[in-house]
């Protein structure tokens, strides 16, 4: 079990170093389809994963001048007030099967929505320019902090959305933000909240520490090894392979 773990670490850090989305995507149906995690402690598990392999990227990011810190606050300021009041609201309603169900469904939602951003990446920024006719400048802090509270529900209920989906609501918000401070202010943000969100699932049990540790030693070498990758492999086909494999992912969990 031991060894599966490290190469499923590997694999998913690949994976993440390759394509840039978070390992949520992929790390989370994976423990609850090949190590028969249950729902809730898949989706902890995975959230201290995330965390803690993001916080490497996130120093970095920042030492290079990549992180807007003002979009990172405002995130936060939505993100992380989200985030503890569904642990709340989880330590209130207890765990029960249908909130196995609600988790489940969250899960399989958020890997869809993560496939359709990740497929149609150009598009966004397309997207996020035509907006600016419609959004004044001065309600961008507003729908910046809704976009963090948004995405601090989705990740404690799925531990997905701090990766893709989250660079894409930045982009559609900001198109004019430099494409290494999108990811930059993007992996950010995302420390805090998938570690805020990864201690109230930690309360509440959900968290396979003893695999934890198993998966930790492979995944730095397999992002590593996917950023060299980067630099040999076309972008669509990557991206192809991915939403496809999201999609698979996301509609197993599901049905």
């Amino acid at each position: 079990m031991e060894l599966t773990a490290i190469i499923s670490g590997f694999a998913v850090g690949a994976i993440l170093g390759l394509t840039g989305v978070g390992g949520g995507s992929l790390m989370t149906p994976l423990l609850i389809g090949a190590f028969k995690l249950h729902p809730a402690v898949a989706i902890g598990t995975d959230l201290w994963f995330a965390g803690l392999t993001k916080t490497g990227g996130a120093i970095a990011h920042h030492r290079h001048g990549h992180v807007d810190r003002g979009i990172a606050k405002l995130l936060l300021v939505g993100s992380l007030p989200a985030a503890a009041a569904t642990i709340a609201w989880m330590h209130v309603t207890g765990l029960t099967k249908g909130w196995a169900s609600v988790l489940t469904l969250s899960l399989g939602i958020a890997l869809l929505l993560t496939a359709l951003v990740v497929a149609n990446r150009p598009l966004w920024q397309k997207l996020g320019l035509r907006l600016e006719a419609w959004i004044p400048a001065r309600h961008k802090p507003l729908l910046t902090v809704l976009v963090g509270a948004l995405l601090g529900l989705l990740v404690t209920l799925s531990s997905v959305g701090a990766g893709a989906l989250g660079a894409t609501l930045i982009l559609l918000l900001y198109p004019r933000l430099p494409a290494q401070q999108v990811v930059g202010t993007d992996i950010a943000y995302a420390v805090p909240l998938t570690l805020v969100a990864g201690i109230g699932h930690a309360s509440l049990g959900h968290v396979e520490w003893a695999l934890l540790a198993a998966l930790l030693p492979g995944s730095l070498p397999g992002i590593w090894l996917g950023a060299r990758l980067t630099k040999s492999l076309p972008d669509k086909l990557i991206r192809t392979l991915l939403a496809g494999s999201l999609v698979l992912a996301g509609l197993r969990v599901i049905y």
